[in-house]
């Protein structure tokens, strides 16, 4: 098989992290209550409210993080890319790295647990969300890089990709308009 160029990884990595980012992104606003979650006192004080509109453009600043994971990815290719598992290699850098040791005091982080107020108890809808997007980031980018040859997949992604950029800006631009 053909060694995948930086630009290959990099947009596909790109696209699938701004796609799986707005749908379990959307999934988890509704599941967990996050306007409730966001408003609580115990939140509140580090979490911008959903209606904020940088948290409504949140979706629109993901192409950066997935160019930056491209980036990381392309450097860690034969291993990512070139073995059976690497989806799951993929995944448990980015959940280990990514998620569990960052370096600042992120809320479920071991930094966080140790430095911030917020009970563990409350992150959890958060830590099913961040989890089960890393898990389709490492799963989908794994078998796209992989299966170049799946033209349709351009497609759905592409559309995707579209779909999921254009909600939070036409909301944002219908909030400009009714002002």
């Amino acid at each position: 098989m053909k060694q995948p160029t930086f630009t290959s990884i990099a947009l596909k990595t790109t696209i699938v992290h701004t796609v799986t980012y707005f749908v379990i992104g959307l999934i988890a606003f509704f599941l967990f209550d996050y306007s409730a979650e966001f408003a609580d006192p115990a939140l509140n004080f580090l979490m911008r409210p959903t209606d904020d509109p940088l948290v409504q453009a949140g979706v629109l600043f993901q192409p950066i993080r997935g160019i930056l994971f491209g980036l990381v990815f392309y450097l860690l290719r034969d291993v990512l890319f070139r073995q059976k598992n690497g989806w799951l290699i993929t995944w448990i850098n980015l959940v280990v790295i990514g998620i569990y040791s960052t370096f600042g005091t992120a809320p479920g982080s071991i930094e966080g647990l140790i430095y911030t107020k917020v009970s563990f108890s409350s992150l959890w809808g958060g830590g099913f969300e961040v989890l089960s997007q890393s898990l389709l980031l490492s799963v989908l980018t794994y078998y796209w890089v992989n299966h170049p040859e799946k033209k349709w997949l351009n497609w759905l992604f592409g559309i995707l990709f579209f779909i999921a950029l254009a909600m939070p800006a036409l909301g944002l631009l219908a909030l400009q308009v009714s002002s």
